[in-house]
């Protein structure tokens, strides 16, 4: 729709929608000059539009049967084949269905988004194809990403298939079990709570949320701009770093972006543990939510560190705890204001590149907000609440996070890195077609103390699978350094027990 500046009257109307009391003598001038802008608004609707260009040809797949959908973890499926050569030929990799594929379509788990195919590829799926990667498909994610019970996705639910009958987590849910599946080599996930450690501790494989900025955003659907991060999933560590070595590094596009340092992530896997210090954090264990025998199993492991020559010793972090809570208001105000005020691009003040068409597929959605699942019709009525209380909530929790990365990096200035749980809990059971707001709501908060502050903290941290209880999965997180993630990938190494 081409622009257009209203007449006096709707000038008037606007005014009075301010609350602005506009004289009548006043608003022939007032329309005189502001209407003036039209011709420049005009010219710019009318430049072609800059985005990433597409490097490699492709067709838009297709929508897999049940049949060839065994749990249901595939929203589509591709064959995009990229460079002949280079550090990923040979490996089929799927990402999550909020990560921009040109010409293949995108829902983000949401019904409103069905129709919508981006013309754009995000700068990690270029990446992963100049170095010889097939992306064999889109994973299926929860409604908008913002949920981890597996039950949202406006595809169906996602079982395990670690754990047949209980969660995959969320909202990297089928990036994991297409994983944890062996239907792919790697897959991308997205982490604004734990969205990829979460799925990957309840599949028991590798999940690695980088360190804030170091793998570039531009083409994948956020949630909020602070705390947004993208990474790797995959079933060994060394396939997690190797993925991570292609898609890190700043593409002068993404804001936040900033004094990224990029290391090679798969050089002293194998050197072991030994002399490096490890800080066991005492507030991830025994939570109120947390099961003892994914306690036992992550202290086991830790001993079996140990064991291998690292200096392993409890300390304590009581703002581990204040975290999670400084988390609330600026996940969920921020993320309301990003659905509501900023057509879900992050808008206003943001750097980085607009999808258009995406902004035009968001148009109108607040039309279907009764077909929204529970985690987002919470998000919108709590986010409206926090928001009345004129930013101060959020802006006092942004504030305080500079106390909280400084807790942090005071004893990572002592210690390589901190371990602790992923998930307090192991993989829970899939929730009822009937279950009520209140327990998909706590199915989709519940395991995300231990990995959320680290999301607005901009450290990076891994899982890796430490062993099992009741025959489920059990996720080690490792917590790094700023940009020091090969850090965290060498105590991984030494850490994960691969699951057949």
């Amino acid at each position: 729709m081409a622009f257009f500046f209203p007449d006096q009257d709707g000038l008037k109307r606007v005014a009075q929608d301010l609350g602005i009391d506009l004289p009548e003598a006043e608003v022939g001038s007032y329309h005189e000059f502001l209407s003036a802008v039209t011709p420049a608004l005009r010219m710019i609707e009318q430049l072609p539009d800059l985005h990433p260009g597409v490097k490699y040809p492709r067709t838009p797949g297709y929508r897999p049967d049940p049949a060839d959908n065994a749990f249901n973890s595939w929203y589509y499926k591709t064959s995009i084949k990229g460079a002949p050569q280079g550090k990923l030929a040979g490996k089929q990799i799927a990402v999550k269905d909020n990560v921009f594929v040109a010409g293949v379509p995108l829902t983000n788990g949401a019904s409103i988004l069905d129709g919508f195919v981006p013309d754009t590829d995000a700068t990690i799926v270029t990446r992963m194809l100049d170095e010889g990667a097939e992306i064999t498909g889109k994973a299926v994610a929860e409604y908008l990403c913002f949920s981890t019970s597996s039950a949202t996705a406006s595809t169906g639910v996602i079982e395990n298939p670690r754990a047949p009958g209980h969660t995959t987590g969320g909202s990297s849910n089928g990036s994991a079990a297409l994983v944890a599946a062996h239907e792919v080599d790697m897959s991308i996930g997205a982490d604004q709570a734990g969205s990829i450690r979460m799925p990957a501790s309840f599949c028991g494989i590798v999940g690695h949320k980088p360190t804030y900025g170091l793998v570039p955003y531009t083409g994948v659907l956020g949630i909020e701009y602070s705390l947004d991060h993208v990474g790797p999933m995959a079933d060994t560590v060394h396939e997690c770093a190797l993925l991570l070595e292609v898609i890190a590094g700043d593409d002068g596009i993404d804001g936040r972006q900033k004094g990224v340092r990029t290391q090679a992530y798969t050089e002293g896997l194998d050197q072991g543990v030994r002399g490096m210090r490890i800080a066991v954090v005492k507030e991830g264990f025994g939570r109120p939510e947390s099961e003892e025998g994914v306690d036992a199993s992550v202290r086991a492991a830790a001993k079996r560190l140990q064991d291998q020559g690292a200096i392993v010793e409890e300390i304590s972090i009581p703002w581990h705890n204040i975290g999670s809570a400084l988390w609330l208001p600026i996940c969920i105000e921020g993320s309301y204001h990003n659905l509501m005020h900023s057509h879900a691009m992050g808008f206003y003040g943001v750097n980085g590149a607009y999808s258009l068409p995406f902004m035009r597929a968001m148009a109108g959605w607040e039309r279907h907000v009764d077909e929204l699942p529970p985690t987002i019709k919470g998000v919108l009525m709590t986010g409206e609440i926090f928001s009345r209380h004129g930013g101060y909530l959020y802006a006092k929790a942004r504030n305080m996070v500079r106390r909280l990365r400084a807790e942090y990096d005071a004893w990572l200035a002592q210690y390589d890195v901190l371990l602790m749980p992923t998930t307090p809990m192991t993989a829970t059971r899939l929730l009822p077609d009937d279950a009520s707001p209140a327990e998909v709501l706590k199915a989709s908060w519940g395991p995300i103390n231990n990995t959320c502050p680290f999301d607005i903290s901009g450290h990076p941290a891994i899982s890796v699978c430490c062993g099992t209880s009741e025959d489920k999965p059990v996720g080690l997180m490792l917590v790094g350094r700023h940009f020091e993630d090969a850090t965290l990938f060498r105590v991984a190494q030494a850490a994960h027990q691969k699951l057949d």
